[in-house]
């Protein structure tokens, strides 16, 4: 099944994606989980292998997979990594369409554009 459109990985994203592909034994395969966040609705968590999802997005050597049931929320938006003398971490963006916490790795949808499937 080819992966739904909607999701984009930045190469810096799909770079760092595939280095811990790479280091968990799973190289080229990535997956995403949102999980309940504390500060803002969804947090994300992603692992080497494709956790028995289907693929999202593909991007530089990596297949990144998703639960469908969540592929909705990830319509539209970006995953990038960003890494500084602290360390790194994924960020998620969608000017307009969510309300990121400070650390950029949990957010909430956000509705102003009329009904959505969420």
């Amino acid at each position: 099944m080819e992966p739904t459109p909607g999701l984009q990985l930045t190469a810096r994203a799909a770079a760092e994606l595939c280095r811990l592909a790479a280091v968990g034994g799973q190289p080229g395969l990535a997956w995403l989980e949102l999980l309940a966040g504390s500060c803002e609705t969804w947090a994300l968590r992603l692992r080497a292998g494709n956790g028995g999802a289907e693929p999202l997005a593909r991007a530089d050597g990596i297949t990144l997979h998703c639960r469908r049931a969540q592929q909705g929320l990830l319509q539209g938006l970006q995953l990038d990594y960003q890494a500084d003398l602290n360390g790194g971490g994924f960020l998620i963006r969608g000017p307009g369409r969510i309300r990121s916490c400070a650390c950029g790795a949990a957010f909430t949808p956000l509705l102003a554009s009329g009904p959505s499937g969420g």
